[in-house]
């Protein structure tokens, strides 16, 4: 049986709570990342509610005491939920430099874990690839499809899996050591996340794995970049991702040499041609 959330928890007891509880449970919540970090007693402060009301509280979740209730929440939060990013006694931040100077923080640490023989060797080894394959999730997918954009100025067998109508087995059944995966395994994580990771894997593909920092190191992938993505709001920013993926793309291009070169003037060519630009 499929384990509730600890949030659909809290909304599915909200119309039975009393008065006390009630305030309590709209807390929780409008702020679930309270009770992730807080003790039972500095919640109760936080809602204006007695020790008891959180121990009844906890109990009508199902929980057996509010360390089981934090655990549970903590395992949320830790998925990367941005609801739990909120908190009820700091106003996010609204300056518009307050927001650059994460983002150029983001990126900076982004960046100075990257070795430049990485770059060099992952740009070679997507120049000489049978199909270079691109998975992306959730924010994931139109990262994925910037970037399958963007190769596909030097690379011509570059795809977006799944296929239109086709699912990811279908695809993923076709792989050989010669092909390149590029998968995002940005939060929050679909729950197949982990079994696609071990498929490809198991066939022998180079795996290209671009995630931010709540992914350990996967020791399987050819190349894991994790990404900052801390962020002065309540969403995650992804512009280290983005300078990453700028990074990728530009020195693919360089090490395309004259091939790239012509490959790009026929589609400028071809651009003009159909008028489409």
């Amino acid at each position: 049986m499929k384990e509730h959330s600890f949030l659909s928890r809290v909304r599915k007891i909200l119309p039975d709570l009393h008065p006390a509880e009630l305030k309590l449970g709209e807390l929780v919540c409008d702020f679930p990342g309270e009770i992730a970090s807080y003790s039972a007693s500095e919640l109760a402060n936080l809602a204006e509610v007695s020790n008891a009301t959180v121990t009844r509280f906890v109990r009508r979740l199902g929980y057996t005491s509010y360390e089981e209730a934090r655990r549970h929440a903590r395992l949320e939060k830790d998925s990367g939920s941005r609801l739990y990013l909120n908190t009820s006694k700091v106003e996010a931040p609204h300056s518009p430099n307050v927001y650059a100077q994460s983002d150029i923080k983001n990126i900076e640490r982004t960046i100075e874990d990257l070795e430049e023989a990485d770059i060099e060797a992952l740009s070679n080894t997507l120049l000489t690839a049978k199909k270079v394959s691109l998975i992306g999730f959730r924010v994931g997918a139109p990262l994925a499809q910037y970037l399958q954009w963007q190769l596909l100025q030097v690379i011509e067998n570059t795809v977006m899996l799944p296929s239109s109508g086709q699912t990811l087995g279908e695809n993923l059944a076709a792989l050989t050591s010669e092909d390149v995966v590029i998968l995002f395994g940005l939060r929050r994580r679909v729950s197949q996340f982990d079994t696609l990771l071990e498929v490809i894997s198991q066939s022998n593909a180079k795996l290209v794995l671009i995630s931010d920092e709540s992914l350990s190191a996967y020791s399987k992938a050819d190349w894991h970049f994790r990404c900052s993505t801390l962020s002065s709001g309540p969403l995650f920013s992804h512009v280290g991702v983005m300078s990453l993926l700028n990074l990728i793309t530009n020195r693919t291009i360089e090490a395309a040499g004259e091939q790239g070169r012509k490959r790009l003037a026929s589609i400028e060519c071809l651009n003009e041609l159909l008028g489409e630009l």
